[in-house]
């Protein structure tokens, strides 16, 4: 009985005949008051052990190449609002609803006991934390936590910022899609919304000369920095809006034969999808105009509430109103580390497509 349960609580959910559907997390706050478990032994050690065993086994099993990675994805492992990632050998950890977060301490012995990892970052600063009732605080809960972490993505190193980048440091759903952007890269790329240069970094390995435009100076500062780490000269890291250096770019006749656009996501509730789409379409149609004929655009979105089915549809449209036409050539999803789970489409956030200029 929710009436009974205190914050954080691991319940049984039964239905009003008292059939059992299994264990949830309790949330005393949160619009989703329960975060369904299923089925599982009610020793608290013993469930976490295992799913967190099992999680760990999934990534092994997939031989990420490169050393930075997620080791549990919340309820698509059955850890409802628990998230891991790996750098190197250090770990972040995000609990975000009540459960996960009163049982911090029991996640950092198991992933200890695990891993050996040599520190482990609790980065509890989201601020979806708030509709938890829970602080906002970032902090080195085993071990011992550098800055600055140099992590491998293929043949590429990048430094990430754990304590105050985006998400845990890097996104991480991206990096298998940073690969496959490197095997289709040649000639002139553009990386729009380039972060710290995830899809740059891998496009400069085959193209001529890579623009990476960003409206942030850290960002900016990040990609020249790991150009320089890596002993990559055709790097041009530009600070930027990028709506308004795309237009720029087709008024000066600029033509590439690689354009990636990665925007953070424009849609981050059901009442902004009207305005997020014309922002995606925008972008979409000044990347198709600035595209050279047999061109690949590798064109992504986070959001949600844009599905693919939205998000195909937009892309038509822009291509309509670019004069432009397109072949689709493959669609991805989020890196495989960051699992969908059927029947929680929310899990299924990601798009990647890419398509080529006929």
């Amino acid at each position: 009985m929710t009436a009974e349960a205190e914050p954080g609580d691991l319940v049984e959910v039964r239905t009003e005949r008292g059939r059992p559907l299994g264990l949830a997390f309790f949330s005393s706050t949160s619009q989703i008051t329960l975060r369904m478990l299923g089925e599982g032994p009610r020793d608290e050690r013993v469930l976490f052990g295992d799913r967190l065993r099992a999680a760990l086994a999934y990534r092994d099993a997939l031989s990420p190449d490169g050393n930075a990675y997620r080791l549990v994805s919340a309820e698509a492992d059955g850890l409802p609002a628990l998230i891991v990632d790996r750098y190197g050998d250090y770990l972040v950890v995000q609990t975000l609803c009540q459960a996960s977060d009163r049982r911090l301490d029991l996640i950092v012995e198991l992933l200890g006991e695990a891993l050996k990892p040599k520190g482990i970052l609790a980065r509890n600063d989201a601020k979806i934390r708030r509709l938890e009732d829970l602080p906002e605080v970032v902090d080195v809960v085993a071990g011992e936590v550098p800055d600055l972490i140099d992590v491998r993505e293929g043949d590429i190193t990048h430094r990430v910022d754990v304590r105050h980048g985006q998400k845990t440091g890097l996104f991480l759903d991206q990096r298998e899609n940073h690969l496959a952007a490197g095997q289709y890269a040649r000639g002139r790329a553009l990386d729009a919304f380039s972060y710290n240069g995830g899809f740059a970094l891998q496009m400069a390995r085959r193209c001529e000369s890579v623009l990476s435009i960003d409206g942030s100076e850290l960002a900016v500062a990040a990609v020249a920095d790991n150009a320089r780490r890596n002993g990559l000269t055709n790097i041009e890291a530009r600070l930027a809006n990028v709506f308004d250096e795309l237009r720029e770019l087709e008024i000066a006749k600029e033509r590439f034969d690689t354009i990636v656009l990665d925007p953070p996501a424009f849609a981050k509730n059901k009442a902004t999808l009207a305005k997020a789409l014309g922002g995606y379409k925008e972008i979409n149609l000044r990347a198709l105009k600035l595209l050279k004929p047999g061109g690949i655009l590798i064109t992504c979105s986070c959001s949600y509430h844009v599905d693919e089915a939205l998000f195909q549809d937009m892309l038509l449209h822009a291509a309509i109103d670019a004069h432009a036409s397109v072949a689709l050539v493959e669609k991805r999803l989020q890196a495989r580390d960051h699992p969908v789970l059927l029947g929680v489409p929310e899990t299924a956030y990601l798009k990647c497509f890419v398509v080529r200029k006929l």
